[in-house]
Formats: structure tokens, sequence, C-alpha cells
């Protein structure tokens, strides 16, 4: 997949169908927009493209907000090559990107940058300053423009539940990670470097990778039963096997950490992994994070997390690809 830095596309990327949105996530209902644009772009062999920003509006307007990402960057680009797009545009969402009108947006990005023929979006899609661009405005701008025009209704799950990047922050928070898996329809990972801990866990006979978790949604502190793939030595990205482990996420009430921690223990593992990048996806949420009396005492119960994530793991075909 094509990635293009802005707007400025190049003629294999120009003329195509464009999906349009911030796709936090590219949960169930952002891969029916992109879908439907592949879906159009191949009717027509025109190329399939989505277009999205970065960093995310709220990190821009509310910088003293929460961490609160589902798919940074680097993730989001590489669930969405996973999706079978041609090219990936990322608009950098500045002040200055953000005090273009509606009608700016249209005329430089979607007609001047892209040259699109299709837009694709979802049925809540603002866009321009202030967001008072909508679907109605963007759809008396396709046909001034003459490009054409899909909007999709909102999805709900097969319960009549929301498809949505709060829905799954809400699954996230809730020590629900199978929801999230499910909304997502794929399970919630989180992707840091290993970095050098106090190696407190190799006293314990379990030695962690331990990794910040960055601008990531801080899940529900505790124990998970995970898969972790570790990026292969010097590569752009190609990712080893999904490994099963057991990992804590939070400030460890035992040790205090500064800050809020993911540490992983990977079973039947030894190798030296510090510096690579890892990805840890959240299967199922054991217990919240819990004080002991002793040491012996916090062994026991990391003896038997583990054994019940080993179970977990051992049954879910529907997880790994």
């Amino acid at each position: 997949m094509l990635v293009v830095d802005g707007w400025d596309a190049p003629a294999e990327a120009r003329g195509g169908v464009l999906a349009i949105g911030n796709f936090d996530g590219v949960h169930r209902g952002h891969q029916q927009v992109i879908g439907l644009a592949l879906q159009l772009a191949r009717a027509k062999g025109a190329p399939a493209g989505v277009l999205t920003f970065e960093p995310h509006p709220v990190q821009l307007f509310r910088p003293e907000a929460a961490p609160f990402r589902l798919s940074p960057r680097g993730a989001k680009t590489r669930h969405i090559a996973a999706l079978g797009a041609d090219f990936l545009a990322i608009a950098p969402f500045t002040q200055d990107f953000s005090a273009k009108t509606a009608d700016t947006f249209i005329e430089e990005v979607l007609v001047g940058g892209l040259a699109i023929s299709h837009a694709v979006v979802g049925y809540d899609f603002h866009y321009g300053h202030a967001r008072r661009g909508d679907t109605e405005s963007l759809r008396a701008a396709a046909d001034a423009h003459g490009f054409e025009l899909s909007i999709l209704d909102e999805v709900a799950d097969e319960g009549g539940g929301p498809v949505s990047s709060s829905a799954v922050r809400v699954a996230l928070t809730g020590g629900n990670p199978r929801e999230a898996a499910h909304i997502m329809g794929r399970p919630w990972e989180i992707e840091s470097v290993v970095q050098r801990g106090d190696q407190r866990g190799r006293t314990l006979g379990y030695p962690t990778a331990n990794m910040h978790l960055g601008e990531h949604l801080r899940p529900t502190f505790g124990v998970y039963a995970v898969e972790s793939a570790i990026a292969e030595e010097d590569s752009g990205d190609e990712w080893g096997p999904w490994l099963p482990g057991v990992a804590n996420i939070g400030i460890r009430p035992m040790y205090r950490s500064e800050e809020p921690l993911l540490e992983v223990f990977l079973f039947d593992f030894d190798q030296d992994i510090y510096d690579r990048r890892m990805r840890v996806r959240l299967i199922e949420h054991l217990r919240p994070e819990m004080t002991f009396d002793s040491v012996d005492a916090l062994i026991r119960q990391m003896d038997k997390d583990a054994e019940k994530a080993r179970a977990i793991l051992a049954d879910h075909e529907w997880l790994s690809p």
C-alpha cells in the first residue's frame, strides 16, 4: 500500500474512490466504509484509497486529555493495508489544517490534491473549520465538483449495540476485551518498544518484557491473558508468530510504578528482545491489580494467573489468523 503524507497525491493515486474518516480503531463500522470504497474502486478500475488525519483532532485541541487512542498511526496504517487499500493519504492535522473551511477542504484536498472520482463516508462525517461541513454539504459539493458520493448508515452489531470507537473504549475500560474484539473484528492491541526495567520479574521466576503505553488508551488495570508478536530484527513491518502469555497493565501496587506499564511474560520463551517492538493483544481480563502480604503470596497468585491464561489461550481458534 502506498502511503502519502499529505494530499499531494502521485498520478497512481489520483482519480480514485476515497474512504474518508479518522478511523481510530479501524473497527467493523470503519471496515464497512473502507470496504465499500474498495468495492466501488474495483468495479470502475480506479485506485482505492483512504484519507485519514494525524494526530487525532482531540490531541490538537485538548492536549491535556488522557491517552485514548485505539490505533495510533502505525497500527492504523497496518490495519488499513490489511483491508486491501491501494493507498493511504495521511493529512497532518495542524492548526492551519483545522482552520480550513469546508469549501477549502473540498477544493484543496479532495479535488485539487487527490482528484477523487468518488467519496465514501459514514453517516456522521463532519469536516472543515469547527466541523461545519456535514454529509449534506458534502453531497452539494459532490454535485458541484463532479464526483460521486456514498454515505453509509450507522452500523450496529448483531444485538443492536453500537459499533463505534466509543463503544470499544467503554469495553476496554470496563475490563471486557472480548467485547472490544467483537466490535473491532479482532483483538485490541498495544504496540510499543521493549524497555529495560528493574528486572524484578526475573527474581520471581517471571521475566517480563516491559513497555510504556504511550498514547494508547489505558484499559482496566490488572492481569490479562495475551498474545504477543515481536518485530523481526531490522525489518520495516515484519512480525514473528503470535505467542501466548500473561501480562499486567498498571502501576504494580506492591512496587508503585511512576506511570502505568505493560509487563508481558511469554510462556516457554527465553530470547533477548530488548529494544524490539512488540504487539500485545488483550484476550481476557483475569483479575484486577492486587497487593499481597508477601512475595511468596505474589508468586502463588502469578502461578495461578499463568495457569488460567494458558487454559484460555489453548481454546481460541477465532483469535489468531
